[in-house]
């Protein structure tokens, strides 16, 4: 497999596509709104959408650090699914009914998404193949089984198990002995959702200024380096960017997350592959990876690579360390030998929000008027959808043109957790997460072991997550 002519960085493949928009107008100086929003990603977007169309009169302004589609957003996998961060830990502190609805809202957010895609005129190459996971080691199969009935508790009572052939019906992943698969998934491309919702939301008389960094958000104010937004709410939409802001810098921890993707494939490729229902797909890896059918039969995958950053550094332009585009470049002919004479055409990198206990969560201080979302830990696509209509009914509540819905009640709005340790803590802590991880793994590939390595369950117990 030839690397010599890859694209590394230049954001995404995704922009590579698509083409970058044209630049919308930096903020020209102090204004007044009702609602600004900081971020102008999914999460930023979707909730300038459903406001506006929720109450037409308002005033609303979105603030773009670089242009809107900018970061995790504008490079992401293209996995609209229904999982979400901390619903376990959720179902603990909550009872399991709360995370039964908290599970049931992320169900029929897919359709969500896909039906206001539809209204909108937003084609952004939505399959809805559905979701399939799958199992290549004795020890992910355990993992696997117990995911399922896991799901399945938690009401998910139209997913379906799989043996090793009639996954290979499905997707032919060299040595698969089998999968797990929900309907409540779908294959898109990042990009083309994120630029049309932009510009839907521009067309409802949302104001979107780009090239216009936030440093610091206080009650009331939004502060750039070209003045300041002044309004009743202001909302925090910047997930795994959110270290940048004054006084964040160990809020949520911005992990690096990379990605590959191949020269379009030829027929007789696929037809040693199948993957004909284009599921998006991913695997049961302590260290794992998710992957795409692009809509011109290329195949996007990605995995962690270089976890983390020192001091929650981001990068700039999503160039990523060659040892990880090797490595992941190795991992797809892996599972898919019939791609070894590919090429690689681009790789790429980008940052998602994670908070010190792997929650994603909605919250409006109804005191000050701030509010913020994320921390979805990569599984943000559906999730901001999801979010912004909450931050929009938590909004209306608390203006008096509502009272509680469905949404303001879940489980996740209002979460308090507590920050990360500071630097070099967090640097060592997450390199050695991330090394337990991958040496699991390589021990479960080459031993065969039925049941889950330790070094998985220390590294479980050490983030937070165990």
């Amino acid at each position: 497999m030839s690397t010599v002519s890859t694209v590394n960085g230049g954001i995404s493949f995704w922009y590579a596509d698509h083409g970058i928009p044209d630049p919308r107008e930096p903020l020209p100086g102090d204004s007044n709104a009702d609602v600004c929003i900081v971020g102008g990603g999914y999460t930023g977007l979707w909730t300038a959408y459903y406001l506006k169309k929720a109450v037409p009169f308002l005033n609303i302004t979105v603030l773009e650090a670089s242009f809107c589609g900018y970061g995790a957003s504008g490079r992401n996998g293209g996995w609209l699914y229904n999982g979400i961060a901390g619903r376990d830990r959720y179902a603990r502190l909550h009872g399991h009914d709360a995370a039964v609805r908290l599970q049931q809202a992320m169900n029929d957010t897919v359709t969500e998404v896909i039906d206001t895609a539809a209204a909108e005129n937003i084609d952004a190459d939505i399959h809805h193949g559905g979701v399939l996971e799958v199992a290549y080691t004795p020890a992910q199969l355990a993992r696997l089984k117990d995911f399922h009935s896991v799901e399945i508790a938690f009401g998910e009572t139209d997913r379906t198990l799989h043996g090793a052939r009639e996954t290979a019906e499905r997707v032919r992943v060299h040595g698969a002995v089998g999968s797990t698969w929900t309907p409540h998934g779908a294959r898109i491309h990042p990009v083309k959702l994120v630029t049309g919702l932009a510009t839907a939301v521009e067309a409802l008389g949302v104001t979107i200024h780009e090239n216009t960094p936030v440093t610091e958000i206080r009650p009331k104010h939004a502060v750039t380096p070209y003045g300041t937004v002044r309004a009743p709410y202001v909302l925090r939409c910047t997930e795994g960017f959110t270290a940048d802001l004054k006084g964040q810098k160990r809020t949520w921890l911005p992990m690096n997350s990379s990605m590959i993707v191949t020269e379009p494939l030829p027929d007789s490729t696929w037809d040693a592959l199948g993957w004909d229902n284009r599921e998006t797909l991913g695997d049961t890896a302590h260290a794992y990876m998710y992957a795409q059918r692009t809509a011109d039969n290329r195949i996007a995958l990605g995995g962690r690579g270089h976890p983390y950053r020192y001091a929650s550094a981001t990068d700039n332009d999503g160039r990523t360390h060659p040892a990880t585009v090797d490595s992941l470049r190795d991992l797809l002919v892996r599972l898919f030998p019939a791609t070894a004479g590919a090429a690689i055409d681009h790789a790429w990198s980008g940052v998602l929000g994670v908070p010190r206990d792997w929650c994603a969560t909605v919250t409006l201080d109804r005191s000050t008027g701030l509010g913020w979302a994320g921390g979805y830990v990569g599984s943000g696509v559906a999730t901001a959808n999801l979010a912004a209509r909450t931050l929009r009914d938590l909004i209306q509540q608390d203006s008096g043109q509502a009272g509680a819905t469905d949404l303001t009640t879940l489980p996740w709005v209002n979460h308090h957790v507590r920050r990360w340790e500071p630097e070099p803590l967090r640097w060592f802590g997450v390199h050695a997460l991330y090394a337990a991880y991958r040496a699991a793994d390589r021990r479960e590939l080459a031993t065969s072991r039925p049941d889950t390595d330790p070094l998985a369950k220390f590294a479980d117990k050490l983030s937070g997550r165990g």
